[in-house]
Parts: C-alpha cells; structure tokens; sequence
C-alpha cells in the first residue's frame, strides 16, 4: 500500500510543481497532451518527482 505520509508529501510537492513554471508543469501537460486525465497526469508526476528524490538521495549515500 505505501506509506501515506511520503504519498501525501509527494502528492502536495506535484500540486506545487503544477501551480509554478517547472520542469513538473511541463511533464504534467505532456501527459496531458498524450491523451492522460488530470489525475492520471497527476498520478505519473508524482512518480516522476519520486524517481528523481530517490536517484537524489541514492546519490548521496554514495
């Protein structure tokens, strides 16, 4: 099921990237533009920041 806390952060980081110009408005209206709804959108950029915080923090370890 996952960790509702991490979720809920992740989930209010994309809300922030939608409401700015970044690079997580410009993925969200790619997958809009590929057809995807707006939770589905959401849902994908959600996975995208967490991918990018965990090759982040995995680079860290390093």
């Amino acid at each position: 099921m996952g960790n509702k806390n991490l979720n809920k952060a992740l989930h209010y980081i994309a809300l922030a990237q939608i409401a700015k110009d970044t690079d997580g408005k410009k993925y969200y209206e790619k997958k809009l533009q590929e057809g995807k709804s707006k939770l589905s959108a959401l849902r994908s950029l959600k996975r995208y920041i967490a991918r990018r915080v965990y090759t982040t923090l995995k680079q860290l370890s390093d």
